[in-house]
């Protein structure tokens, strides 16, 4: 699915109930990648951008500026993908 959407930085579409995001932001953190986070709680359109953008219904949703994305994706997956 094409993204609708373009992004400058990453962007973590996430939501503080889900154990999966708690993860991958605090990685995101750790390793202090400079990132904007949407709550798609809080945020009226979170979950619908997310949606679009993924094609799912699942989050985490982390999009990055060269139009890719990741669904769930492990620690290893997004370590893999921030080291370039």
């Amino acid at each position: 699915m094409a993204n609708p959407e373009t992004f400058d930085k990453i962007t973590m579409f996430g939501a503080s109930w889900c154990g999966d995001c708690r993860r991958s932001k605090a990685l995101l953190d750790r390793l202090d990648v400079d990132y904007d986070y949407v709550d798609v709680e809080a945020d009226l359109d979170g979950a619908a951008r997310a949606e679009a953008i993924s094609g799912r219904k699942s989050i985490p949703v982390i999009v990055f500026p060269d139009e890719s994305h990741f669904v769930e994706p492990t620690d290893a997956e997004l370590e893999a993908k921030l080291a370039g």
